[in-house]
């Protein structure tokens, strides 16, 4: 049976995303490494960590004692699995690194590129 949407998505040549939007890979794009012997091997392309100061801090969070970070980003984020934007937001290639030591500050961000609200 043909799905109509996957139909229509291919009709008017609209490619569908092959991550979510909550994804830190969503937007990135693949591609398909041939073997010697033939064998196709699909792979997500290289993903560029955003500068941190592209993001507009809204608080700081001083880590306590047995946090996790994906625990501070479900309190936060409302999400745990969003932990990696906190990775992004803080410059950490190893995310659990930001709640390793007891008294450290997360920047909690808005999203990469979404400017802090004026205070006017």
């Amino acid at each position: 049976m043909i799905d109509p949407m996957q139909a229509f998505l291919e009709a008017s040549s609209l490619r569908q995303p092959n991550f979510p939007a909550s994804s830190r890979y969503h937007g990135i794009g693949t591609a398909v490494h041939i073997t010697p012997d033939g064998r196709s091997i699909a792979y997500v392309l290289r993903r560029v960590v955003p500068p941190a100061e592209r993001f507009a801090t809204l608080e700081e969070y001083q880590v306590v004692e047995g946090d996790r970070i994906d625990n501070v980003a479900s309190r936060f984020l409302g999400d745990p699995e969003q932990y990696w934007r906190l990775a992004d937001a803080n410059g950490a290639l190893r995310p659990d690194e930001l709640t390793r030591e007891p008294g450290r500050f997360v920047r909690i961000t808005l999203p990469e590129g979404v400017p802090a609200p004026s205070d006017d």
